[in-house]
């Protein structure tokens, strides 16, 4: 699945970048980053960090004193985000390559997973060792089907878009699970489920709301310490 991950991702890296940065609202990604409830001088650590355009949004909450570090599994995302690091010079910004179900960090404030659990074969238990990785703050911010009066009617385009952005090994791959989204949305569901109640079983604090017509959900809670 990794492989497939880094192939799919790293074909569309350009599109994705234009996409990530047009396509979902700045206000989303405010949100997200105001719940990680950083302060100046936080490390804070982004999962599934695509491209970096979350980067300035969270190096502005850490400051000069923080620390933000991006970690995403392909190469080529990588070093788009590394280019714009470079370009802003951020010397407090670092860029790793790595899985995000075992993140090459051992400890950090807050941890922020944006739409990336769908792609993690255990939901649950990458959200567990985010858990035990953050002190303070772990957020996940996703993409799932809605229950929204009109978002419910935007359901079956919702799993079409869901069914093109999944990571498959041919265009005939990707031709059939278009014609069968409904699967594509259902998987993604399950995923976004199984995230949510592990942070629920390992944070205290909950926190839990929608928006872009209950689209799209941000949850997120404090580790708890055994």
């Amino acid at each position: 699945m990794s492989t497939r991950i880094e192939a799919f991702y790293g074909r569309w890296a350009g599109v994705y970048d234009i996409v990530a940065t047009t396509l979902v609202p700045t206000a989303w990604r405010d949100r997200a980053v105001d719940a990680c409830r950083l302060s100046p001088g936080d490390t804070v650590v982004e999962l599934g960090c695509g491209t970096g355009s979350n980067l300035p949004l969270l190096r502005e909450r850490v400051g000069p004193s923080g620390r933000v570090v991006g970690v995403d599994l392909t190469p080529s995302m990588v070093e788009q985000a590394r280019q714009r690091v470079e370009r802003a010079g951020w010397d407090n910004v670092t860029l790793l390559r790595g899985d995000a179900s075992r993140p090459p960090v051992t400890e950090a404030n807050a941890v922020l997973g944006t739409f990336v659990v769908g792609l993690l074969p255990d939901p649950a238990g990458a959200v567990e060792t985010w858990c035990a990785l953050a002190t303070d703050r772990v957020v996940l911010l996703n993409g799932g089907s809605s229950s929204h009066p009109v978002g419910r009617l935007c359901n079956p385009l919702f799993g079409a878009c869901v069914a093109a952005g999944t990571p498959t090994d041919s265009p005939r791959e990707t031709l059939r699970r278009l014609a069968a989204h409904s699967d594509a949305r259902r998987q993604l569901d399950g995923a976004v489920r199984a995230s949510r109640n592990a942070l629920v079983e390992h944070t205290a604090n909950y926190r839990f709301e929608t928006f872009g017509l209950g689209f799209v959900g941000l949850a997120s809670g404090n580790p708890e310490r055994s």
